[in-house]
């Protein structure tokens, strides 16, 4: 059975950039108090600067400077203005394919209006002479609004800021010797304190991740670089090289050459992939 999504929200595909049909600053409220209509195939994307009385099929919203809506294609909208009424608005389709995400179809954007703000006037500002940025702006946009509320994703802006900061400096320093203290230093908090801050955020040690981290690098640099084996492994930290071996055939399945040897059969022209 199809699962139905939540009340007033909207299902959004976001891991491939969205198409901009149109851009623009859109102005209301001047030749009367009510518009009704629809898009019967664009998603309507809006961030409002005044208050208005909002109806999305059946449901009542009211939006106000800062509140941000996100409406499927065919959906019947009904504002009610209060006056001079003026938005920033992005009419688009969506990608096809990958993830669903369950977004409120109205919410504001408190701390993060600003933003979205400036990366809607961003993509304002590109259409139509460079339309690829302007869909940039739009989709790093629409990402930052999936991610506003309770239903969306866990981003950086909920995550504890010592959290975030291990993760910057692990990041930055994953060729590098690695301490648990050291980057518990970096985020300004004690060993303890990180660990029980990041297994609680991520599910897992500061350890793991960092291992896990590292072999993902490894398995691209192996798969997608002629670099050598042994500087593979001391890009990743690990320059030990059979310490590096024993880290592939445990977290990746074989050996360094093993995982560079089953990336150019899956690529070589007329194979079939894996044997």
């Amino acid at each position: 059975m199809t699962e139905l999504p939540p009340p007033h929200t909207a299902l959004v595909l976001l891991d491939t950039p969205p198409v901009p049909v149109a851009i623009g600053i859109g102005v209301h409220g001047l030749g009367g108090h009510t518009d009704e209509f629809r898009l019967p195939d664009l998603w309507q994307f809006h961030l409002y600067g005044y208050e208005a009385d909002l109806t999305v099929d059946d449901a009542a919203f009211t939006v106000r400077p800062g509140s941000v809506s996100l409406v499927p294609p065919g959906a019947s909208v009904r504002y009610r203005y209060r006056g001079r009424s003026e938005h920033l608005y992005v009419h688009l389709r969506m990608a096809s394919g990958g993830a669903v995400r369950s977004v409120p179809t109205v919410q504001h954007a408190g701390p993060e209006r600003a933003a979205l703000t400036a990366q809607l006037q961003q993509a304002l500002a590109a259409w139509p002479h460079a339309p690829a940025r302007a869909a940039a702006e739009v989709w790093s946009a629409l990402w930052r609004v999936a991610q506003l509320g309770p239903s969306g994703e866990r981003s950086a802006r909920t995550i504890h800021p010592a959290v975030a900061a291990a993760v910057a400096a692990i990041e930055a320093r994953l060729a590098e010797p690695l301490a648990v203290a050291d980057i518990a230093k970096a985020a300004g908090v004690s060993h303890n304190h990180l660990t029980r801050l990041f297994r609680a955020a991520t599910g897992e040690t500061v350890v793991g991740y960092i291992r896990a981290r590292r072999m993902e690098r490894a398995r691209h640099f192996l798969r997608a670089t002629t670099l050598s084996i042994p500087a593979v492994a001391a890009s990743v930290g690990i320059p030990d090289l059979q310490a590096f071996n024993k880290a592939c055939r445990r977290e990746l399945g074989a050996s360094p050459r093993g995982v560079r040897a089953a990336q150019t059969v899956a690529v070589r022209p007329g194979g079939t992939g894996a044997r």
